[in-house]
């Protein structure tokens, strides 16, 4: 019971820190991201569709994405669902590819993005630790229903404490990465 208890837990924190990897990547650094445009929808025949599914990606240098449409009519489709997707970029065409020249931050953009990632960080530990409190809830019942022993409970809760100090861990490498990287030059 226990160690089904730990095990759940254990996917959980996981699924938080994919979580928490996902909204990083979103968060603009300096260079050329793709992830910067995984929640870009264009109009396909009338269908929302995501950018990859209808054109080709690519960063040929570190401040320039290319997207390559399979169908040069989507051209003004992709420019103006990226103009209203709110990134903070300008995105040109020629009539063949779409660029998106990536801007350089400035100091003061840098320190607030460096205080959006620390939000999320904190994000990240509070789902973290509301999975402690669940785990430790479901212990107290199995103990309380005479399912596990009172020795069984307290080696419980150590064994998730343990899961939980792994998994804040984690997320605080995971965000001071992400600052590292936003406040280099």
């Amino acid at each position: 019971m226990v160690n089904d208890i730990v095990k759940d837990l254990e996917g959980s924190v996981a699924k938080a820190h994919e979580s928490l990897k996902r909204e990083l990547a979103k968060v603009r650094t300096g260079r050329a991201n793709l992830a910067l445009l995984d929640g870009v929808r264009v109009d396909y025949y009338g269908t929302p569709t995501p950018l990859n599914q209808v054109a080709s990606l690519s960063t040929p240098d570190a401040r320039l994405i290319m997207i390559k449409p399979w169908e040069k009519k989507l051209i003004p489709a992709i420019e103006d669902s990226i103009r209203k997707g709110e990134l903070g970029v300008n995105p040109n065409s020629d009539g063949e590819v779409v660029r998106i020249p990536i801007p350089s931050l400035t100091e003061e953009r840098r320190r607030e993005l460096t205080k959006v990632i620390k939000r999320m960080g904190e994000d990240a530990r509070v789902a973290i630790r509301n999975q402690r409190r669940d785990a430790n809830e479901l212990l107290k019942e199995y103990q309380a229903s005479g399912d596990i022993t009172e020795d069984d409970h307290q080696k419980g809760q150590k064994l998730v404490q343990g899961v939980i100090d792994k998994g804040i861990e984690k997320v605080d490498d995971l965000v001071g990465k992400k600052e590292a990287e936003i406040m280099e030059v």
